[in-house]
């Protein structure tokens, strides 16, 4: 089969998946989480292939946690679609409506996108989370996963489509171009007449190539430059195990703290202690001149540091003069995603939240927490950082669009 017969079934299924009922969708998902939890052995040998390859080829330490799925995490997955099937269905939902004085009645509903394209890299979990998340939408889905994680998609994308043909649901609304390389994403981003909207998910470099290069309309998801405000107000017994949470949990995804910047009357006090906790999880500080002088083990961050997204154990560390310093650095180097202050000073907090231009801020509170399943949404198809559409962690909703249903007797315009 080539890329275009993909494409075309890919668009013909869609009409099945936006006239798909509630409990068929559903039904559907509850038999991709049985087939997710009997596939574990065949998941996990898959996976090692892939992680075997990403070790020879000199792949990070931080990919390698991307790509890598244990039993644990395949369970997780299965409840985040178990999760997925429990929400309320956006398709249908009315959105507005009105009766006119000539007697029309108007109505905005939401409907499914129709094809969904992503193109990722090396996270097999996205695999799952675009699929079920289409699926509930009532959208087709066709499935860029690169190549590091291609053993692992390949099983988790023959699963779900066994879940859909069970449920009497076309196997082709799932779908990978991965079997046709580079070409299959060159191809998905050209896709005008097949495809109806592309989401990217992955580096930023990833993600400006779609952006730059796409001919079908991009959401587009951004990296994650976050950062985290220690005000002088803060409580640092709070502060200490945010920080840290935000930091270390798990290196490797968007909304880890790359950046922490700290208020100067509470870094003498916060720094050492700081210090301590960052060196016993290994982790390498980039800091500047105030806040090198009070983490003795650090090395001096560069202008480079505060734009890097580390997607490992390193954390940037500068001292500023207060909030205004702050919000001028995150207006500078913030790519948009998750910046949070910690605080006692409610008008220092407001402030905050009502200046930083990110698709979530926060106050008080881990960066880790800005995630579709922590939001409530089962998983997420990404996490925009644009303003159009859908911005922050895109669910169910945000994958679908509106139309305007009429329903007239007869009137005429004068």
């Amino acid at each position: 089969m080539n890329i275009i017969n993909t494409l075309k079934l890919a668009k013909a299924s869609s009409l099945a998946m936006a006239l798909a009922t509630t409990s068929v969708k559903n039904e559907a998902l509850e038999k991709i989480a049985v087939e997710l939890e009997n596939g574990v052995q065949e998941i996990l040998r898959g996976n090692q292939l892939d992680l075997t390859n990403a070790i020879a080829n000199g792949v990070s330490q931080s990919l390698q946690d991307r790509i890598m799925l244990d039993e644990k995490r395949i369970h997780a997955l299965a409840e985040a679609v178990r999760v997925i099937k429990q929400l309320p269905d956006p398709v249908g939902d009315s959105v507005r409506g009105m009766k006119l004085q000539n007697g029309l009645n108007v109505q905005q509903v939401r409907v499914p996108f129709g094809v969904i394209g992503c193109i990722y890299e090396a996270r097999p979990n996205v695999t799952v989370d675009i699929a079920t998340l289409a699926i509930k939408s009532g959208n087709a889905a066709v499935l860029r996963g690169g190549s590091a994680a291609e053993n692992t998609n390949q099983i988790l994308n023959s699963l779900i489509q066994s879940g859909l043909k069970k449920a009497g649901l076309p196997a082709e609304a799932i779908c990978s171009v991965d079997e046709f390389g580079r070409e299959g994403a060159v191809e998905l981003m050209k896709a005008r007449d097949y495809v109806d909207v592309l989401i990217p998910r992955g580096s930023a470099n990833l993600i400006k190539t779609v952006v730059a290069e796409s001919t079908v309309p991009v959401i587009e998801t951004g990296s994650g430059v976050v950062h985290i405000f220690v005000d002088e107000s803060a409580d640092l017994n709070q502060a200490l195990p945010i920080i840290m949470n935000s930091k270390v949990q798990r290196p490797s995804v968007c909304n880890a703290l790359e950046t922490l910047l700290v208020h100067e009357a509470v870094a003498e006090q916060l720094l050492p202690l700081l210090a301590q906790e960052l060196e016993a999880s290994a982790v390498t500080v980039h800091a500047c001149e105030k806040s090198q002088a009070l983490i003795p083990r650090s090395i001096r961050a560069t202008e480079e540091d505060w734009a890097t997204e580390y997607h490992s154990l390193e954390l940037a560390i500068r001292v500023v003069t207060g909030l205004d310093e702050a919000l001028d650095h995150i207006a500078e180097y913030s790519t948009k995603h998750t910046d949070s202050i910690l605080t006692e000073d409610i008008g220092n907090a407001e402030k905050f939240l009502a200046e930083v231009d990110s698709a979530v801020v926060m106050v008080n509170a881990s960066t880790r927490f800005t995630d579709g399943g922590e939001f409530g949404f089962g998983a997420e198809v990404g996490i925009s950082t644009q303003k159009l559409h859908a911005r922050g962690p895109m669910g169910l909703s945000e994958l679908t669009s509106t139309k305007w249903l009429v329903r007239g007797r007869g009137q005429i315009r004068n």
